[in-house]
């Protein structure tokens, strides 16, 4: 309870900063002036029109989508790492990013889907997350159950084919733009943010998948202590890992296909989120979603911010924070191991 508090009030003022911070410095009040305007609540306008527009039609969406996608990312961790028994696993482990990527660059590099206009790139890498994760599925389904290491194996070769196609595409293409355009967006970017249909469907395909996984924490927790006890209480692992990969298959495939390629969050939140109220899932799914919006508002800050006006890829700066955590886990792991 307590960490949940805690962490509302720090996304609260992660969303102020977040909004008011940028090449143009927007202070809170005028900010709070202009959402309240926005809402339809009595307030005296006295800021200009421009300021308006940077603030709700340029960094609220990006914030609300930068929630939708900290949190996203955070909770389909926490459901990998049960469904794999694997603590180092993260959404880039059933390769759904990989497919994502490929249609993304098939999007940007060839026209693909150019007749959806504005919504190409979107559609394409969404169609290719949900193609990477059919192919997993099928390949983990071919030697039987679905277990743990096929579903682990599956995701990792066919992640590794995604990725040589995109490469494939990227030097087939012969467009140096195209091809940075692919790599900006391979790392990952809010820029994209807009009001409208697209982020709606973000927004309710992170909540209901919280949603779900809050309500299926104690099958999580099953899975964590192995299929033949999970079977022994009545729930059947193989199926619930096929119910669970479509989940966050479709949750990935959204989230990558609204901002990009985003690294790290995935694994290091969960980690964060365990430490902090303790290994049950209906405890950990909740704060992973709200630890993953903050980690992922900041990230966007400083890649908004480090070298402005320039924006570099949010993916860089989830990197920069990811990768040493990842090798304090691993020596962690090692000691463990060894002791």
């Amino acid at each position: 309870m307590a960490w949940g508090l805690g962490l509302l009030l720090g996304l609260l003022a992660t969303v102020t900063v977040a909004v008011a911070v940028g090449a143009v410095t927007v202070p809170p009040t005028v900010v709070a002036g202009v959402v309240a305007d926005r809402a339809g609540l009595p307030v005296t306008v006295t800021w200009a029109p421009s300021v308006d527009a940077i603030v709700w039609q340029v960094r609220v969406p990006r914030v609300v989508l930068g929630i939708a996608v900290g949190a996203g990312l955070a909770v389909c961790g926490v459901a990998l790492q049960a469904m794999v028994r694997n603590v180092l696993a993260d959404p880039y482990l059933l390769g759904i990013n990989s497919g994502a990527s490929s249609g993304a660059a098939a999007a940007i590099l060839f026209g693909f889907a150019a007749g959806l206009g504005q919504h190409a790139l979107s559609v394409s890498a969404f169609l290719g997350a949900l193609g990477a994760s059919l192919l997993v599925y099928g390949v983990a389904r071919g030697g039987g159950q679905v277990t743990a290491v096929r579903l682990l194996l599956a995701g990792v070769v066919v992640g590794y084919a995604l990725y040589a196609a995109t490469s494939f595409l990227i030097f087939a293409s012969g467009s140096a733009e195209g091809a940075r355009s692919v790599l900006f967006w391979l790392l990952g970017s809010l820029g994209l943010a807009r009001w409208g249909s697209p982020l709606a469907v973000v927004v309710a395909v992170v909540v209901a998948t919280v949603l779900v996984l809050t309500l299926a924490a104690r099958q999580l927790d099953l899975l964590l202590v192995g299929d033949s006890t999970s079977r022994a209480l009545g729930v059947s692992a193989a199926a619930l890992r096929t119910r669970l990969l479509v989940l966050v298959s479709l949750c990935i495939g959204v989230v990558v296909a609204a901002a990009g390629s985003i690294g790290f969050v995935g694994l290091v939140v969960p980690h964060l989120a365990r430490r902090a109220v303790g290994g049950r899932h209906a405890h950990v799914v909740p704060i992973a979603a709200l630890m993953g919006a903050i980690l992922l508002l900041w990230a966007d800050i400083v890649a908004r911010t480090l070298l402005a006006p320039q924006e570099i890829p949010i993916g860089i700066v989830t990197s920069l924070v990811g990768a040493p955590f990842l090798l304090v886990l691993v020596r962690r792991l090692h000691a463990t191991r060894t002791a």
